[in-house]
């Protein structure tokens, strides 16, 4: 089973940048999709961008598409989620999931939805203001 931890949340002026990770342990992640989702109070989880790590395919929510970047270091086992240009509208916790089934990449991969997996990490919170 693999574990998943996320950090580098934090405050950050509207225009800022942050980079977030989310290191696997446990297992490797070679066979994973992994997935960054958001969510603020009240509102449900959303997806926001993933990458399959069988194909190295990404898919960016419109929302994010040219400001957040999602890459992987292997050595470390370590997704990253890059954020420039950070919004406001972009204050959430962020959270990290993994999985590997193919019915569950292609809906929280390419359909960026919630899907049902014990892979999550505990979230990162983000705040965004002046």
């Amino acid at each position: 089973q693999v574990q998943l931890v996320e950090s580098g949340g934090g405050l950050v002026q509207p225009g800022g940048s942050l980079r977030l990770s989310c290191a696997a342990s446990g297992s490797t992640l070679d066979y994973y999709a992994i997935g960054w989702l958001r969510q603020t109070p009240g509102k449900e989880r959303e997806g926001v961008l993933c990458i399959n790590n069988n194909d190295g395919k990404t898919n960016y929510a419109d929302s994010v598409t040219g400001r957040f970047t999602i890459s992987r270091d292997n050595a470390k086992n370590t997704v990253y989620l890059q954020m420039n240009s950070l919004k406001p509208e972009d204050t959430a916790v962020y959270y990290c999931a993994a999985v590997h089934d193919d019915l569950s990449i292609q809906a929280m991969c390419y359909g960026l939805r919630i899907v049902d997996t014990n892979y999550w990490g505990r979230g990162t919170p983000v705040t965004v203001s002046s």
